[in-house]
């Protein structure tokens, strides 16, 4: 599969989650999505309102981060955090599952969790985007699947590999992984350590449709050489 530089690039989420962020950076990174044409901006629940500012009329999307990073808020507090960003003009949440809830097997809270997520989104937008992160390099090969089985069943649009923030990033083996799980029928989303269009393509070639990274631009330049 070829991917140019211009299909790569409307795959890719411009992140910045740093959490010494300000204004003048979140602009920074609003403007670099709009020339490249990035699929959106992933920001921190703070600034959505400023980036959605930005990038209105662009058809940049705004993506912002629930539970973020440890997943360990309750339902109620994700729940909140996702209605609130998509009414600020968020289009699309990425939500940390419950890790530990997870691997002790208690599927019922994680599949009501992200449930509640995706209709609390869609509550604002119908239009809302919900993307699971189950932090792969916490879970067994059993764990991943589950995982993935639940936000299927959830009613979510896309599985995500990682934060960022744990010890780990994305494999090319969890991608996947994941893509036989969810099959077609969802979108996977590899984030964490991507720094090289090498890595970013062969996540696309493992199942990825989307890449979540903070070196975006970096990537798309690398692609002209």
């Amino acid at each position: 599969m070829e991917i140019t530089k211009i299909k790569l690039a409307g795959m890719i989420d411009h992140t910045l989650l740093n959490p010494a962020a300000t204004s003048k950076d979140i602009i920074t990174l609003c403007a670099e999505a709009r020339e490249y044409n990035f699929a959106a901006v992933c920001v921190n629940p703070y600034w959505v309102s400023l980036a959605a500012e930005q990038l209105a009329g662009s058809g940049v999307a705004v993506c912002s981060v629930i539970g973020f990073p440890l997943g360990a808020t309750s339902t109620a507090d994700k729940v909140g955090e996702a209605g609130q960003a998509v009414q600020n003009g968020a289009l699309e949440v990425d939500m940390v599952i419950n890790i530990g809830a997870l691997k002790e097997r208690c599927t019922d809270i994680v599949l009501n969790e992200i449930r509640a997520v995706v209709e609390a989104s869609r509550a604002q937008n119908p239009d809302a985007v919900t993307k699971v992160i189950i932090e792969t390099c916490y879970l067994n090969r059993e764990q991943k699947i589950l995982a993935c089985q639940l936000a299927a069943r959830a009613g979510a649009r896309f599985v995500k590999t990682s934060t960022g923030f744990g010890p780990e990033g994305a494999a090319v083996e969890d991608v996947a992984l994941m893509r036989a799980i969810v099959r077609p029928e969802m979108g996977v989303k590899a984030s964490g350590g991507i720094k090289t269009a090498g890595q970013a393509l062969a996540m696309i070639r493992a199942g990825a449709s989307r890449i979540g990274a903070g070196a975006g631009v970096n990537i798309i330049k690398e692609m002209n050489k």
